[in-house]
């Protein structure tokens, strides 16, 4: 055993509360959790590709170190929550009719005389 295979072997301690994470809690940490757990790993492939001296090892790091953002991506989009048009029912007025209203403090009517 090397000292690679022995950074490695921290490295998957170190994976262990990210997976964790990646299976409990809210879906803001567990997206958080997930995209550590990815970093940890290109960093383990790295790690297990100098230690076993196998540089296939090192092609599937960078191929996950190129995926991983993207699936981060993906995962945000879905936790943004858009509202689902039903296109089946035509959408009812939510409020009342008329030019909206500036927002903002009211000012009055006519100037004040003093």
């Amino acid at each position: 055993m090397n000292g690679w295979l022995i950074a490695a072997t921290v490295d998957c301690a170190a994976l262990a509360p990210c997976l964790y994470r990646c299976a409990v809690g809210a879906a803001e940490e567990r997206l958080a959790a997930l995209t550590l757990a990815g970093t940890v790993l290109v960093a383990l492939f790295l790690l297990l590709a100098q230690g076993l001296d196998r540089p296939s090892y090192t092609d599937l790091a960078l191929v996950l170190a190129t995926l991983a953002p993207a699936g981060t991506l993906v995962f945000t989009r879905l936790l943004a929550g858009e509202p689902h048009q039903d296109h089946a029912r035509p959408s009812e007025p939510s409020g009342p009719s008329g030019p909206p209203r500036p927002s903002g403090p009211s000012r009055p009517s006519r100037p004040e005389e003093g």
